[in-house]
């Protein structure tokens, strides 16, 4: 190609296509139930597997007897996972895994085998660090200026001690694929964030070559940072396929296996002592802070969050790991800022009532401390937000949240995240007789991929949605990367632009000489392609493709993560969110009432799509801040609530009026496409939490905002 096309986005004006709010393209498909979701897989004499697991939250096995299963009618194969030696880290750990003609039959088979243990001590709760001995291991302490003078100098100093209990992954698809080992290929049909690299990180595992493992998913039931890689039971499927000669064979986690061991978002404990100007200028924050998602512990979460390194003078920080006998963590939409945002908030907002200034004032002050590129960017969010949410009007000091049992209240919180587009390969092709082929190795997780790339698309080549055909879902299309930490609009929607555009340019080269002009003089509009400056001298989409010849144009675009591409993508955003809540103080009973949200994401390529984003992420964190929470028994080790009837999720009755405000100024839509899936699930638990406690006038430390947390600080307890 002589001349390098112009990748740029169109103007915000000059957009027709993208920006606009269409409905996502998949959602007859869905709502019909004609989408295949890889669970839905079925196929000729596909045989259904189940596990035996382990009862014990720490164990050996001494022995495993499959003898007799393996001789039950209806059984084809059995595989051991961990054989008499092995030692156990949690409940639910995969002891041996059946194939049979039923689920049913597999999981009574399952039933049967013949496990013995030796149990071993063990942890499950993490709460009070005091119990938790050599399972918990302090890091190195983290010294920013003089913290000590600082506290002595202070006008005001609040200290308290808050917590975010573990939560669980619900996908409604829980974790599985169906796999079929023949020779030497295997087909697989997993539910995957990651559709390109699914069989890199299998191939090793059963010694097939990557490129002998083919993928297909055409949709997810869900995975939120949970679901990569094949995981255990994608090499188990496959070895019980190998063992019955190449029969497929579907492997789901059952609903109490999933919550147990599918991951979950790890939990966060820090005793926070915060100081400062009596003006709301905060100088200075300490935190000996605790975590675990299970076995391999927690991670630290970032706190003082958004401030930390950014401009706060004075901090003193500590972490340290609980490794527990449970099912260990996995990404969760933000990993590690929810419970950066909660901790973080919560001692601002107190610190807040502190000083009895307005908490809005002192977040002000606070933005002061952020990232220099965001400094203004969450002062105009704070304030956007307060006028949403009429906090003027409607926010008052804590505790006076009115007269009779039920309490008004209005909290805050702040969110950043990163979102910059992962790596990313499409192709485009526009056959003679007009039809557009768009294709790439991506995934749609619910999020409306299919719809953005469709968009990007027909702008690029000037036509209509309906008039482009997108192939997503397959490792044989041109390779994308795996979605996750909102990185998949950033990568797709770059590199459909760029493949689309190279398209475009070949067909501007066949259709020039029936224009007269020279094919950088060609513009795509509304179907046609056209001279530039003259819309009367053109050519039908249809008629210009026909100038292709007897081939096809099929040109390539890319993204590479590591070459930015300024205008087109780019990460690092802030979120403002408030929340309107009543509490019941006889019952403890949280109702939120309104819910604001103020979110800044770069170029919108789909508004409806981009709220839809914020919607979803604010519904769960209500789950979160109000229902969620692991509950593990001290002296069983077992998990007590693995089931969608005691692991309490928010129902319709329990989501508010949601607002909103998508920040598309042209500064930030100049900045291009940036990624939206993490950061409006950062913090509506801060939110929350801080509307609890100005409604009743103290602080309900330890979420979910539960009726007995809720009753507890009322009455003064702490334990």
């Amino acid at each position: 190609m002589a001349n390098t096309p112009d990748y740029s986005w169109p103007p915000m004006a000059q957009r027709k296509i993208m920006g606009q709010r269409f409905k996502r393209l998949d959602g007859p498909a869905k709502s019909s139930g004609r989408a295949r979701y890889s669970s839905d897989v079925n196929l000729k004499e596909m045989l259904h597997a189940a596990y035996n697991t382990c009862p014990y939250a720490h164990a050996r096995v001494t022995k495993v007897d499959t003898s007799e299963v393996e001789q039950m009618k209806g059984v084809a194969a059995v595989h051991v996972v961990a054989p008499a030696g092995t030692e156990i880290q949690w409940e639910g750990a995969e002891i041996a895994a059946v194939a049979a003609a039923s689920e049913e039959l597999a999981r009574e088979a399952a039933r049967q085998i013949k496990v013995e243990y030796e149990v071993l001590p063990h942890l499950v709760k993490e709460d009070d660090l005091s119990k938790a001995g050599t399972h918990a291991v302090a890091g190195g302490e983290q010294v920013l200026g003089d913290p000590d003078k600082a506290f002595q100098e202070a006008d005001a100093v609040h200290e308290a001690t808050y917590s975010i209990p573990v939560i669980t992954h619900c996908c409604l698809e829980t974790h599985g694929s169906v796999v079929q080992w023949q020779g030497d290929t295997v087909m697989a049909w997993p539910s995957t964030q990651d559709v390109t690299t699914w069989n890199n990180q299998l191939s090793p595992n059963i010694k097939v070559p990557a490129a002998n493992i083919k993928v297909k998913m055409d949709y997810i039931g869900g995975g939120f940072g949970s679901k990569f890689g094949p995981d255990a039971w994608g090499e188990v499927a496959a070895r019980l396929s190998q063992k019955t000669g190449g029969r497929p064979v579907k492997l789901y986690l059952d609903r109490a296996t999933e919550q147990k061991i599918a991951g979950n978002r790890p939990s966060a404990f820090a005793k926070i002592k915060i100081g400062g100007k009596k003006d709301g200028t905060v100088t200075v924050f300490q935190a000996q802070s605790w975590a675990t998602g299970g076995f391999t512990g927690g991670g630290s979460p970032p706190i003082p969050y958004v401030i930390k390194d950014n401009g706060l003078p004075n901090y003193r920080l500590v972490h340290t790991p609980v490794h527990v006998n449970a099912g260990s963590s996995r990404a969760w939409r933000a990993p590690n800022n929810q419970q950066a945002s909660y901790l973080t908030c919560s001692a601002i907002e107190d610190f807040a009532a502190k000083i009895d200034m307005d908490p809005v004032e002192v977040f002000r002050k606070v933005a002061d401390y952020a990232p220099k590129a965001r400094v203004d960017l969450y002062k105009f969010q704070l304030d956007k937000a307060a006028e949403l949410a009429d906090w003027k009007k409607r926010w008052h000091p804590r505790g006076q949240g009115g007269g009779g049992t039920v309490k008004h209240g209005m909290g805050l919180g702040i969110a950043q995240w990163g979102g910059g587009g992962h790596n990313s390969t499409c192709r485009t092709t526009i056959n003679p007789d007009g039809s557009v082929l768009v294709e790439i190795g991506t995934q749609d997780l619910g999020t409306g991929t299919r719809t953005i790339i469709t968009q990007v698309a027909a702008e690029t080549l000037g036509l209509q949605m309906g008039q482009v055909k997108l192939a997503i879902g397959s490792n044989e299309l041109p390779r994308d990367a795996a979605s996750g930490g909102s990185t998949t609009v950033g990568g797709v929607s770059v590199s459909t632009r760029r493949s689309s555009m190279n398209a475009l340019a070949k067909l501007f080269e066949a259709a020039a000489p029936a224009l007269g002009v020279e094919p950088d003089q060609l513009e795509a509009v509304d179907g046609h392609i056209r001279v530039k400056g003259s819309p009367n001298k053109s050519l039908a989409w249809a008629t210009a493709c026909k100038k292709i010849g007897p081939g096809k144009i099929a040109e390539m675009g890319e993204f590479n993560s590591r070459q930015r591409a300024p205008g087109m993508n780019d990460q690092g955003v802030g979120g403002v969110q408030i929340a309107d809540v009543s509490v019941d103080t006889e019952t403890g009973i949280v109702k939120v009432n309104r819910f604001v949200a103020v979110q800044d994401c770069g170029l919108i390529i789909n508004p409806r799509l981009a709220e839809s984003q914020v919607y979803g992420a604010i519904i769960m964190g209500i789950s979160t801040a109000l229902f969620e929470q692991r509950v593990m028994d001290e002296q069983t080790g077992r998990m007590l609530n693995p089931d969608m009837e005691f692991y309490k999720l928010a129902g319709l009755g329990d989501i508010p009026e949601i607002l909103v405000h998508l920040d598309i100024r042209e500064e930030n839509d100049k900045r291009g496409v940036i990624g939206l899936g993490e950061p409006p699930a950062v913090p509506i638990c801060a939110a929350i939490g801080n509307a609890v406690a100005n409604a009743i006038g103290v602080r309900v430390p330890n979420m979910p905002m539960s009726p007995d947390h809720v009753l507890d600080a009322l009455a003064g307890r702490t334990a």
